[in-house]
């Protein structure tokens, strides 16, 4: 059996996203068209991301040097790094709801994809760009010659990482590892709050029987109140163990 092409892995999330356009007007554009359309930039969003290739000047590179793959996205041009910052920016929250659409469609085709026992957790990224110091931060203080600052990322701890200025990503998925919500603050925004943002469409769509994750997530009002609509909060509960 022949291995999918990216041509046809390009057409299927064509495909998808227009199904996701169709039950969401909202996410129609008013006014002048866009010369790059949500679609194709988001397939070249994942393309980057698959290929670790994070940055926007190197990314426009890539594009002036891959006629190929330009024609297969269909994109005449290639758009500046700017055009490619700003525009993934306003990309967020829209591919937020193509994540959230695309999790029970993909139910319905294989078992591999259901939301009966969901993961919940969060990852740590560095800014790109220097540093801007805690001390400095709070004193509204950027040093001389911190050129290209991040002024929106903020710090937090992973037991894996370290002190981490930048980014958390909240992913919730499946066994299968098929994310099913996803969601993206700055770094020092908790793991609990970002669940109780979640919480609506898991306990009331996804509905799954249970959700695994770490000790972050223990508060015992959220474990009473999803037990009480079928769902089990698996933690290490490490706080109630320790008498608090």
């Amino acid at each position: 059996m022949a291995l999918p092409t990216f041509a046809h892995s390009v057409n299927l999330l064509w495909t998808l996203f227009d199904c996701f356009v169709q039950a969401h007007s909202t996410c129609a554009h008013r006014g002048h068209p866009f010369v790059y359309q949500h679609q194709r930039l988001l397939v070249f969003f994942t393309l980057m991301h698959f290929r670790q290739i994070f940055h926007f000047k190197t990314q426009h590179r890539w594009l002036t040097q891959h006629l190929d793959y330009r024609q297969v996205l269909g994109l005449a041009t290639v758009p500046h790094r700017t055009t490619l910052s700003r525009r993934y920016k306003a990309l967020y929250p829209i591919l937020q709801d193509f994540v959230a659409f695309l999790a029970p469609y993909a139910e319905a085709l294989d078992p591999a994809f259901d939301s009966r026992q969901l993961d919940e957790d969060k990852s740590l990224f560095k800014a790109q760009g220097p540093v801007w110091h805690q001390s400095d931060r709070q004193a509204g203080r950027i040093p001389p010659r911190l050129h290209h600052l991040d002024i929106d990322a903020t710090w937090s701890k992973s037991a894996y990482q370290g002190w981490v200025s930048g980014y958390g990503g909240h992913l919730s998925d499946n066994r299968a590892g098929f994310p099913k919500l996803v969601q993206i603050e700055t770094a020092s925004v908790s793991e609990s709050a970002v669940l109780q943002a979640k919480e609506p469409h898991l306990v009331h769509t996804l509905a799954p029987h249970t959700l695994t994750t770490d000790d972050a997530y223990t508060p015992a009002r959220r474990s009473r109140r999803w037990a009480q609509a079928g769902m089990v909060l698996l933690t290490p509960a490490r706080r109630w163990v320790q008498g608090r």
